[in-house]
């Protein structure tokens, strides 16, 4: 998946990781570090660096939660926002280059979520 997305990313200077914060961000405008790290199903040590390098480049900005200054929250900045517009074509531009329809692509995020929850509570059995 990273391959694939690496020529269309490469023009907006994101990573695929990157990528997929963003886009978490465009969703929901505000989320803790915490509450990416649980969508994202990475942990700090992945993330963090991660969002070091998008607020660098100035896409986000990390800032203490106003409501519990033991939270980060994380936000877009006004370029994170235009990055938005431009990336609106990624999607149809990876579906054109890999064949896949629109529909395809859902059934089979639908498939390896499936099978991440199932592996995730596996998992909490074995430790519990």
């Amino acid at each position: 998946m990273t391959a694939a997305y690496r020529p269309i990313l490469t023009e907006l200077n994101l990573t695929y990781p990157q990528y997929l914060v963003l886009l978490v961000l465009w969703e929901e405008g505000r989320v803790t570090v915490g509450q990416l790290g649980e969508r994202l199903q990475l942990d700090s040590g992945t993330l963090s660096p991660l969002l070091k390098r998008l607020e660098a480049n100035g896409f986000v900005r990390r800032e203490r939660s106003l409501a519990d200054e033991r939270l980060v929250d994380v936000t877009l900045t006004d370029a994170g926002r235009r990055l938005e517009r431009r990336a609106q074509c990624i999607p149809e531009r990876l579906f054109s280059s890999t064949g896949l329809t629109e529909h395809d692509a859902e059934d089979l995020r639908d498939a390896v979520r499936q099978l991440a929850d199932a592996l995730n509570a596996s998992l909490r059995k074995e430790t519990a």
